[in-house]
């Protein structure tokens, strides 16, 4: 169903090229992002009171563009295994389901490439969530996770690129980075049950996909006249949809509502977290957090944000903006302690809902606690 080397050739291929350094600076930039990796350990343990055990059993590995979308491309193929089988079950029943298997494996396999090669040259850093504890990647990939837990990717030359881009003090940056990724690996592992949470809502969303092609065809192609205006009433009812959304069934916007709620909890954290540690670790935090917002409302070149839309990346930025708001109002009203409840079980995530109402989620939480 998906050509994944295909993917993998396809976005490296496509992938721009990183900022210019010298191997004396890629060397001396690796080994400052290590560093900033295992000092946040301690700086976010102490902040959020979560994972106050002494260390991490995942893996933190500092990769280039190409590095990053090897280990995408293997997380995307374990998650969506189960998904693919189905489809490739159903379509081998079909007369010519071979040929239409090998054809649309080819297709996907580039259109998942460009899409990779898109995002490898904007991510700054990533807790790979799903990364089991054995799987192949193609040569020259970064090594498979011990632990089976997760892994800290760190892309060294987006974070080179953004901080000039900025005209922000480097080392700042590089930590100021570091708290925010450190926070994601600190939620998943202080957290126990999240991953396998987070895991089974994914799951339930794939398994609801249409997997007859003609039924997934026709609601595309209806996706697809929607955001190219071929309806009149389109805008009103699809909301400003994303086209990810609009090819979504009733039961998947209701499992993508809780998906986007932890979603915002998990990226709002992260940010309240890395500008709450800041001032006492990174003296420009004001700074790179004033030319960052200022980067992030700009965003970029018509067809960049056009392709930010198509994919739904805009509600990404929501997701930080809406989630930090929910964190903020919560830790001011009952503390970090209080907040922490969040953490007790899937009962205790905010819903969509509450992430816009903090207050309804302290109600709720607070006065059942009690």
């Amino acid at each position: 169903m998906v050509d994944w080397n295909l993917a993998v050739a396809t976005a490296t291929r496509l992938v721009r090229p990183g900022p210019e350094v010298s191997a004396d600076e890629a060397r001396a930039v690796v080994a400052e992002l290590r560093r900033h990796a295992k000092a946040s350990e301690g700086h976010v343990r102490g902040f959020t009171r979560l994972g106050t055990e002494e260390g991490h059993d995942t893996p933190v590995l500092v990769v280039d563009r190409p590095g990053w979308i090897r280990a995408n491309v293997a997380g995307f193929r374990e998650l969506l295994k189960p998904l693919l089988d189905k489809m490739q079950d159903r379509r081998g029943n079909t007369p010519g389901g071979a040929v239409m298997s090998a054809v649309g494996g080819k297709v996907t396999g580039v259109e998942l490439g460009m899409l990779l090669s898109f995002l490898a040259s904007r991510v700054l850093g990533q807790y790979e969530t799903f990364a089991p504890a054995t799987r192949q990647l193609p040569a020259g990939g970064p090594p498979d996770s011990p632990s089976g837990g997760g892994r800290l990717l760190l892309v060294a030359p987006n974070i080179v690129h953004v901080e000039r881009e900025l005209d922000v003090d480097p080392h700042d940056f590089r930590l100021w980075v570091c708290l925010h990724e450190e926070t994601h690996r600190t939620q998943f592992t202080a957290v126990p049950w999240l991953r396998d949470h987070l895991e089974g809502e994914i799951q339930s969303f794939l398994g609801e996909t249409d997997v007859d092609p003609m039924t997934v065809l026709e609601r595309v192609r209806e996706a697809a006249q929607s955001l190219a205006g071929g309806r009149p009433e389109a805008e009103e009812d699809d909301g400003g949809r994303s086209f990810v959304e609009i090819v979504q069934t009733p039961a998947q916007r209701e499992i993508l509502g809780r998906l986007t709620a932890v979603m915002s909890l998990l990226e709002g954290h992260a940010d309240f977290v890395m500008d709450g540690v800041g001032p006492d670790v990174v003296p420009t935090v004001g700074e790179i957090r004033e030319k960052f917002q200022q980067r992030r409302a700009k965003g970029a070149s018509r067809l960049d944000m056009a392709l930010r839309k198509l994919l739904g990346l805009d509600a990404k930025l929501r997701q930080y903006r809406d989630g930090e708001r929910f964190v903020r109002a919560v830790v001011d009203e009952v503390g970090m302690d209080g907040f922490n409840r969040v953490w007790t079980s899937p009962n205790t995530l905010p819903t969509k809902t509450e992430i816009a109402k903090p207050a309804d989620w302290i109600a709720r939480v607070h006065r059942r606690a009690e």
